[in-house]
């Protein structure tokens, strides 16, 4: 069930052969509920990559029907990416910081990532 699913609703059906009821359309309210419990762990062990190699992060959520929205290294304001993965490919010293996922209310706890 996702917040686009609230609606009108009403079924259908033939009732003899020559004629269709349809029932009075009910309305149906989908609300969403706040993340909680949101954790965010890097691919490689420490969160230690090596220059040049991929670094692939993973933040999931514990309950909650809000998406999270963006990631965001070293506190910045402009996100680097969306969605429950953020993957970098040939990661170079530039890369080395703390990364968060956030989603409009939540954010998680910094990860330190070490690029070797």
């Amino acid at each position: 069930l996702q917040l686009n699913h609230s609606g009108h609703y009403s079924c259908r059906g033939q009732v003899d052969y020559w004629g269709w009821k349809e029932s009075a359309p009910v309305t149906v309210t989908v609300h969403g509920v706040r993340l909680s419990g949101v954790s965010l762990w890097a691919q490689s062990p420490r969160g230690q990559v090596a220059l040049g190699h991929h670094l692939v992060l993973s933040c999931a959520v514990a309950m909650g029907t809000g998406p999270l929205s963006s990631w965001h290294q070293g506190g910045s304001g402009a996100p680097l990416g969306t969605g429950p993965r953020l993957e970098l490919d040939h990661v170079g010293d530039n890369d080395s910081g703390q990364y968060q996922c956030r989603d409009s209310v939540e954010e998680t706890d910094p990860l330190n990532v070490t690029i070797l």
